[in-house]
């Protein structure tokens, strides 16, 4: 090292809830090594989107990182929102901000551990999922996989899946009809209903 130059600390970002009952809140966000917050533009497009379905939906965020589309979801009146995190540094943000926001454990809740392990533990199914892993560790076709074989989207149940482009290729079922699209140079972007 260089004399005189410090090392350089892990910086902490940001995340911005958009619109509702914590409108303008901004939150802090750990850095970890492929946490990548939904962009404040897809959130939008996401949420106005889900604008007709999200008042007291049961949610669950399978990949939270920032808790960004499980926050916003709460400040819109999600009934609860569930959010898996496998980093323990996330995990203790996300636990933090949910106490910064006085949510309730009933409200929402965070589980520290492998989703993909959590969701065959689960019993009732939600109206809204989100899916917005990690890019390039090929999460999503697993993810489809349990939240189906579990029977975990209820009857007329959304689900967003965000994922890098290269892998936007997954099968959905067939009772998941696509809704709304949105892709970028490096992003796809899809609501899907179940049906």
């Amino acid at each position: 090292m260089k004399r005189g130059v410090k090392p350089t600390k892990p910086t902490s970002g940001l995340i911005r809830i958009i619109s509702g009952k914590w409108r303008g809140t901004k939150l802090p966000v750990t850095d970890v090594n492929g946490l990548r917050p939904t962009t404040d533009r897809n959130k939008e497009t996401l949420f106005n989107w889900l604008m007709p379905y999200i008042t007291d939906a049961t949610c669950l965020d399978v990949f939270a990182g920032s808790g960004g589309l499980g926050f916003e979801a709460l400040s819109r009146y999600a009934k609860s929102v569930l959010m898996f995190e496998l980093d323990k540094k996330a995990y203790q943000q996300l636990q933090h901000n949910l106490q910064k926001l006085h949510v309730t454990s009933e409200q929402g809740n965070v589980i520290q551990g492998d989703a993909l392990i959590y969701l065959a533990s689960l019993s009732e199914p939600f109206d809204i999922v989100f899916i917005d892993p990690p890019f390039h560790q090929n999460l999503v076709p697993r993810t489809i996989e349990r939240l189906h074989q579990h029977k975990l989207i209820a009857q007329h149940g959304l689900i967003y899946i965000e994922c890098e482009l290269p892998n936007a290729g997954y099968v959905v079922p067939q009772s998941w009809h696509l809704l709304k699209q949105l892709q970028t140079s490096q992003v796809s972007a899809r609501l899907y209903q179940h049906a």
